[in-house]
């Protein structure tokens, strides 16, 4: 069992990363058939759990896309059980220290590298067989979110066996600006760009993985310019929303036919 995440990153080419939020089988098969290297089923923030993770990551397997899931919370149960259904990477969400790192890391391996309990359900079905070796392939990712995890950060990179960093700008934002700034994506603030590009320099010091999570393709593209090894790029529930709008303007546009009042669009993304 190979990860083509791994096989994309030796071979020097970035990796293209697409989000599920939307807890339906149907959502991430669509998904899945766009050309993403992988997709991430999130069941931190997504509205969904583990009943539906199984069913997506089943639709997810005819494309070829490389499945990975962020977990709530460094809780090992979770970890284990995202695994078994077939996860081959895991984001782990406010890893603040070394110490968290290791522990986060050592959910993800089979002794004696780690402490991941061994039961692999549907992986060893969906990925032709399963054992220690897969140790190798499985990606660990930790967020950096907070500013206990940016004080951290040298630490928190030099942890043995993780993989990469994964940067989640609207709770960086959050986390070390003390309110000053809103939460979003694609920052442009000097100190929020030369934090996420502190972050980056941090992974290639360490050789591990710089992951970020964007707005807009244009964003991604100059942050791969950086050196970033993947970006992430909308998501489910976004695209939807997005493509939902400019559909709906459109139509009126061109009819002229405005809404009822007291109906018009409300929220969205």
């Amino acid at each position: 069992m190979q990860n083509r995440l791994k096989q994309i990153w030796a071979a020097g080419r970035p990796a293209l990363n697409g989000w599920l939020s939307i807890g339906n089988s149907f959502t991430a098969e669509i998904m899945a058939a766009q050309g993403y290297d992988s997709l991430t089923v999130d069941l931190q923030h997504g509205a969904l759990d583990y009943s539906a993770l199984l069913p997506m990551l089943q639709a997810m397997r005819g494309s070829g896309v490389v499945p990975l899931a962020r977990v709530p919370w460094r809780e090992p149960g979770i970890v284990m059980k995202a695994l078994d259904a077939g996860a081959m990477g895991i984001i782990c969400p406010m890893i603040n220290s070394g110490a968290e790192a290791a522990e986060f890391v050592s959910y993800l391996r089979y002794p004696p590298l780690g402490q991941r309990s061994y039961g692999p359900t549907r992986a060893a079905v969906a990925h032709g067989g399963y054992g220690p070796a897969v140790n190798d392939q499985i990606l660990a990712l930790a967020m950096i979110e907070t500013q206990a995890g940016v004080d951290n950060l040298e630490d928190i990179a030099a942890t043995p066996g993780l993989d990469g960093l994964y940067i989640g700008p609207a709770d960086l934002t959050l986390g070390t600006q003390n309110g000053r700034l809103p939460p979003g994506f694609d920052r442009e603030e000097p100190e929020m760009v030369a934090l996420i590009q502190r972050i980056l320099a941090a992974c290639k010091a360490n050789g591990i993985r710089a992951c970020l999570h964007c707005g807009t393709p244009a964003y991604a593209a100059k942050a791969i310019g950086w050196g970033f090894d993947l970006t992430t790029v909308s998501g489910d529930s976004r695209l939807l929303a997005g493509a939902a709008a400019a559909s709906v303007r459109d139509w009126r546009q061109l009819t002229g036919a405005a809404p009822l009042a007291g109906t018009e669009q409300k929220g969205g993304y």
